[in-house]
């Protein structure tokens, strides 16, 4: 994955590509997203771009009547072989002309997501303008036993990908639920699982976290943590906040290191967080978000699945906490990691006496 920040507006864009076969339900996962961006940032802009095989666009002009911030579709054949040049084309244009916040690639049921991926990332890297976030694979549980012992591209969606997000799993009874997890279980993948709630999956676990996000995030726990919603969901979340005595206090960045480098992603899905400190943060490659700077700064981590990112913030704040994080876990595993947050082995102010400062772990989802 890139890192940096390199781009005119100050940020790279964020990618998110959602895989599956077709009629998995990826177009209505994603259009049940908008809701939850704009319920916190009503001008945040989401793009996508669709591949289907065929000349046919229903799902794209679905996502034109959501009111979604810009589309291009890629028609004909599949993303991932001879589409897989227009790619870079297809995102240039959207942010020339809609300037998104974040890009959404919905692949066709037949893409192999590795292929897809490898062109992104070369995109990123030529350009500085990308980066990318996420891969998530969508599966219908109620035809799963339809296509899966026969596809080869069914074990690469659920090889190559984040996370796996179980769709139309509803209407199955428990044993018919039990013997697609065991056709689900022969593929030999240890991808993280997630049920949908009838197509609907936290924006939180899908997404990382970006400046604009950011922003909204900061208004929202400035206050108090509040991840509740009308939906199930299960995915639980931690609120962190270390603060400090000292104006000028710093994150020690070496203990957070630990912990970006020691959570397992079957076990912790997302970390975003805004620190404070007087030395530059590193990404997951080593690379420095802003160089080597001196002085107190800002800047905001996205951790997805075991890579993170930084983001150098120009505001600043000194009575804001040193640390304010959220930790998204799968279930019933939040109480462990509470435990080892509380522990003091990852989250600490550099420099400064435990007794100046104070760390705040509660589960708030």
């Amino acid at each position: 994955m890139t890192t940096g920040i390199t781009s005119a507006s100050g940020r790279r864009i964020p990618v998110t590509v959602i895989t599956g076969f077709a009629g998995a339900g990826k177009t209505t996962l994603i259009l049940n997203l908008l809701p939850q961006l704009r319920a916190e940032n009503p001008g945040y802009k989401l793009a996508l771009i669709k591949n289907e095989v065929g000349d046919l666009n229903v799902d794209t002009q679905l996502a034109a009547a959501a009111e979604m911030t810009g589309s291009k579709e890629l028609l004909g054949d599949c993303i991932c072989c001879t589409n897989i040049g227009q790619v870079e084309d297809a995102m240039a244009t959207l942010d020339r002309e809609c300037q998104p916040d974040r890009i959404i690639i919905e692949t066709s049921g037949s893409a192999e997501p590795l292929k897809l991926v490898l062109e992104v990332n070369r995109v990123s890297k030529a350009t500085g303008r990308y980066e990318l976030d996420g891969i998530v694979s969508v599966i219908d549980a109620e035809n799963w036993s339809g296509y899966a012992n026969t596809s080869y591209t069914a074990k690469l969606q659920a090889q190559q990908t984040d996370l796996i997000v179980v769709n139309k799993w509803e209407s199955l009874d428990e044993r018919a639920f039990d013997l697609f997890l065991d056709k689900l279980g022969d593929l030999d993948v240890d991808t993280p699982q997630t049920k949908s709630d009838n197509g609907w999956i936290s924006k939180e676990l899908l997404f990382g976290f970006d400046p604009e996000m950011a922003r909204s995030w900061l208004e929202v726990n400035s206050h108090a943590h509040d991840h509740k919603h009308d939906h199930k969901s299960e995915m639980e979340c931690l609120s962190v906040t270390l603060t400090s005595t000292s104006p000028n206090a710093s994150l020690d960045l070496g203990k957070l290191e630990s912990l970006l480098k020691a959570a397992p992603k079957d076990e912790v899905y997302r970390i975003k967080a805004v620190i404070y400190s007087t030395a530059s943060p590193k990404s997951a490659d080593g690379t420095r978000v802003n160089g080597q700077t001196t002085g107190r700064a800002r800047y905001i981590l996205n951790w997805s699945f075991g890579r993170w990112t930084w983001s150098h913030d120009e505001v600043s704040d000194t009575s804001a906490p040193v640390l304010r994080m959220s930790v998204f876990t799968a279930q019933y595993e939040s109480n462990k990691w509470s435990k080892r947050l509380e522990g003091g082995s990852y989250l600490a102010v550099a420099g400064v006496d435990a007794t100046d400062s104070k760390l705040e772990v509660k589960r708030v989802q």
